[in-house]
């Protein structure tokens, strides 16, 4: 994989997710013209979406641990942001408590909001729905090359938890 990333790039091949290279996108998931976006943010909170409501935290190791259990359930986490998209903000990833192995990829509702790119390390208070993915291998090594951990099932394939926030908090 790394040999052919390298040669893409020595290629000149235009990145897919370049809205210069791709007028529409179409193989880039990531949208363009999001209300919120922000290349980098000073603010010492930071709220993205809608209002929290105050549901019960749940445990991020919990969920980790036993993903099935929550898969389709809403749910508010907290935890540290380790990863955050560094094109367009529009997915972060949370550490789990050890620090070490696959978190939680948090998206935003109908991509309706984003966050800054300089997002890692802050604390996230996130609402949204929980769900557990089966990624396709491109999408999985598309994270992977912006730096994400994508976790796999033991046939081998891109699993991961997954977090749709209909509301975001984030603190430095």
């Amino acid at each position: 994989m790394l040999i052919t990333v390298t040669l893409l790039l020595l290629s000149g091949a235009p990145d897919p997710c370049d809205s210069a290279a791709s007028k529409d996108n179409a193989e880039c998931h990531h949208p363009s013209n999001v209300p919120g976006a922000a290349a980098t943010s000073t603010e010492a909170v930071l709220l993205r979406g809608e209002k929290l409501k105050g549901l019960p935290k749940t445990d991020l190791a919990a969920v980790l641990k036993a993903p099935a259990e929550y898969d389709g359930k809403s749910v508010y986490l907290e935890a540290k942001v380790r990863k955050a998209c560094e094109r367009k903000g529009c997915w972060m990833e949370l550490s789990p408590p050890t620090g070490n192995g696959p978190g939680v990829r948090v998206t935003f509702k109908d991509y309706g909001f984003f966050v800054p790119l300089d997002s890692a390390g802050r604390t996230a208070k996130i609402e949204g729905v929980l769900k557990v993915a089966e990624l396709s291998e491109e999408r999985a090594k598309h994270y992977e090359s912006e730096g994400a951990q994508v976790p796999r099932g033991k046939d081998g394939k891109p699993r991961e938890v997954q977090l749709v926030a209909t509301g975001v908090e984030l603190r430095k």
